[in-house]
């Protein structure tokens, strides 16, 4: 029996000792922050800011004389009106892709890689200078001497911005863009010195340009029928979730990691830094060398002026919209990819601008440097903030 004057406890206030108080039901702070983390995944604010800069570019269009509806249908049609649309659109993300994939390698170590366009000069370089040569041998052997020469030649360009970084202590950000008009004007010189790469001159006609790549060399078609697309698509993705593994599930990519998060610590640590720094800023010229192959093994099969169409910069948007996320890399590539095939076809058929879609991008830039600002603001907030005491809710999330 109960004492007089006193009532007993309800049943929903009794718990038992092994669950924990507040355990069963969300906080009202807790609800908002699942939708915050939400909100701030790499993935959603990149289709946020690729939404925002596509209607910023439709009013460019409408201000350079373009009907919306005229830019949505040239821009569709650009992008998925026909098979060869398809094709020539996935061929670009597969470039994007993997200059993104080694962007974000660097990235991961604390470095930033703006030498894309130079990475894939000298990759395709190497490629031309290899698939013109090796016309004798198979396509199974070619294709991947081809793709590993590309590479190597892509590793080496980016190792020199890379050694200077770590013995000199110079900004990897000023030498490897200073080293894209380098590889720019190689391509000039080589693709116009009859002594290198240039076709042999029969005509005053003759452009300047290299020979066709042996056919051996060309890489195989995905066999979507009238569609140019390549399986440069599928080494792009499997280079994506491969090097996902790598840095998420792998020692070498906790080390990465620890470089980029404090590289004072990973040295007291016993970590080698400037080695580390020195292998990811490599691996990220070598996986925009082998973009380099790649374009250069496509049709038309030649090295010309101009064959690398400013996928270096293009790569280095998609990494910082993924921003560190390599499911988003794939996602962001196959979106920009079709945009940018979108755009050449928005210039030809609505008479818009080319240079509205490099507007797009930059915007796109804009608009993740400031999400990325905004995010770190409110989890600072959040962070500044008291956390209430769980200890006096129970069960049912009635204070005790």
């Amino acid at each position: 029996m109960s004492a007089p004057g006193r009532t007993t406890a309800p049943e929903t206030r009794s718990r038992p000792a092994s669950v924990p108080r507040g355990f069963g039901k969300l906080s009202a702070r807790q609800q908002p922050r699942r939708v915050s983390r939400w909100a701030h995944h790499p993935l959603v604010v990149a289709v946020a800011a690729m939404l925002a800069a596509g209607v910023i570019g439709l009013i460019l269009a409408a201000v350079a004389g373009a009907a919306p509806g005229a830019t949505m249908t040239a821009l569709w049609e650009g992008m998925f009106g026909s098979d060869y649309a398809v094709g020539a659109s996935l061929n670009v993300a597969a470039t994007l892709m993997l200059v993104a994939v080694g962007f974000t390698i660097a990235h991961r170590a604390g470095l930033v890689n703006v030498g894309g366009e130079g990475q894939i000069c000298a990759g395709g370089i190497a490629a031309t200078a290899i698939g013109t040569t090796l016309t004798g041998t198979p396509a199974a052997i070619t294709v991947p001497t081809v793709l590993l020469g590309a590479a190597a030649a892509g590793w080496l360009w980016a190792a020199i911005a890379a050694y200077l970084r770590v013995a000199r202590g110079t900004s990897e950000i000023i030498t490897t863009l200073l080293l894209n008009f380098v590889g720019l004007a190689l391509v000039l010189l080589v693709v116009h010195e009859p002594a290198l790469l240039r076709q042999p001159v029969t005509s005053s006609e003759t452009l300047p340009q290299s020979e066709q790549l042996a056919d051996a060399a060309h890489l195989p078609l995905l066999g979507i029928e009238r569609s140019p697309a390549t399986i440069a698509l599928w080494i792009a993705v499997l280079a994506a979730f491969g090097t996902a593994i790598l840095v998420r599930h792998t020692a070498l990519g906790t080390r990465l990691r620890a470089v980029g998060l404090n590289p004072d610590a990973a040295a007291r640590l016993g970590l080698p830094v400037g080695r580390l720094r020195f292998l990811s800023l490599s691996a990220a010229g070598a996986f925009a060398g082998v973009a380099g192959g790649l374009l250069v093994a496509t049709a038309p099969f030649v090295l010309a002026e101009g064959f690398s169409s400013g996928y270096g910069f293009s790569g280095l948007v998609v990494g910082l919209l993924a921003r560190g996320s390599l499911s988003a890399v794939v996602a962001v590539s196959l979106l920009l990819g079709f945009l940018v095939s979108g755009g050449i076809n928005l210039q030809l058929a609505a008479n818009v601008p080319a240079s509205t879609i490099a507007v797009v991008e930059s915007l796109m830039i804009v608009f993740i440097a400031g999400a990325a600002i905004w995010t770190a603001r409110t989890r600072k907030a959040a962070a500044s903030q008291p956390v209430p005491d769980t200890s006096t809710i129970d069960v049912a999330g009635a204070s005790r």
